[in-house]
């Protein structure tokens, strides 16, 4: 990891820089976060949301997905009009010797274009445990290749805040016609975590609580637990707020940013909030501790 605390200060300077850049059009909010237009606020979604339990016809077959990743109960019991449910492990292989593994690029093609995700139309995730599920898809699908995605702030709680309409019932979805692009540069494996130690620039952030650092972690890890990105509205952070978070662990944009947990959910929540903040280079080893804290042959410390 870099110590050299100029080069922090110039990478702040890059972020602040890029907020005042006009977003990219889409679902553009009243931010400076690098990149709003992955993040999408209740309010926006209730302007292409009807009451009466769909998108308003201008979203249109190839416009947006909106996809609640609770349990299937949370949603049957009331969700927003037009969501289509995905479980909250239904990307996640069902027998693997390692917890979390995620299924087969080709299994997973074939699950989101069931849901209804083309390349064309864009997706908006969201669950009720503090975001990490619909982050974890919000990772998973630019590793799989798709631009056009995005989490609700806040979740299915910020939705209520706002009053916004609740339906109930099943949700018909056109089929999509998905096709994964895989960027490897959003992935990484236990070699990489392992080659990171020789890279100046590189960090590796365990977003795992405290007492399950202590328990047990890789030598090299940082601990920054992934809840510290909300606030106790369970939204993000504002953008000062977040830099400064990061910042002050040392985690700055020119770095080369690995993060695990331990079966490769609660990890992407920090790739979001560090997405959010236009950090270019950050990856997630999604297999995590349970990989890690299983080899005897990888380095533990614990503390």
């Amino acid at each position: 990891m870099s110590t050299n605390l100029t080069r922090r200060q110039f990478g702040a300077l890059t972020v602040a820089a890029a907020c005042i850049c006009v977003p990219r059009t889409g679902w553009t909010q009243s931010s400076t976060y690098a990149n709003p237009h992955l993040l999408m606020e209740p309010g926006e979604l209730m302007a292409v949301v009807s009451p009466t339990g769909s998108l308003q016809p201008e979203s249109g077959p190839e416009g947006l997905v909106i996809v609640d990743v609770r349990p299937r109960p949370e949603f049957d019991a009331g969700h927003v009009p037009g969501a289509r449910h995905l479980d909250p492990n239904a990307v996640v292989a069902r027998f693997s010797p390692i917890d979390g593994t995620l299924r087969s690029v080709a299994e997973m093609e074939k699950l989101l274009s069931d849901l209804g995700v083309s390349a064309d139309r864009k997706i908006v995730f969201y669950d009720d445990r503090g975001g990490f599920h619909a982050a974890r898809m919000f990772w998973l699908m630019e590793y799989l290749g798709h631009r056009g995605v995005a989490v609700l702030n806040g979740g299915w709680s910020g939705w209520r805040a706002v009053n916004g309409p609740v339906a109930v019932g099943e949700n018909e979805s056109d089929p999509g016609a998905f096709q994964a692009a895989v960027s490897p540069r959003r992935h990484a494996g236990a070699a990489d975590v392992l080659d990171a130690r020789q890279d100046p620039d590189g960090v590796l952030i365990d977003v795992r609580s405290g007492k399950m650092y202590a328990d047990g972690h890789i030598p090299w890890a940082i601990n920054v637990p992934w809840s510290q990105n909300l606030g106790p509205d369970g939204r993000f952070l504002d953008a000062d707020a977040l830099q400064a978070h990061f910042l002050a662990r040392g985690i700055a944009p020119e770095n080369n940013v690995i993060m695990h947990c331990q079966n490769g959910l609660a990890s992407s929540h920090s790739y979001v909030a560090l997405r959010l903040l236009g950090y270019p280079s950050v990856r997630v080893y999604h297999r995590s501790w349970a990989e890690w804290g299983s080899d005897p042959a990888l380095p533990k410390s614990t503390s």
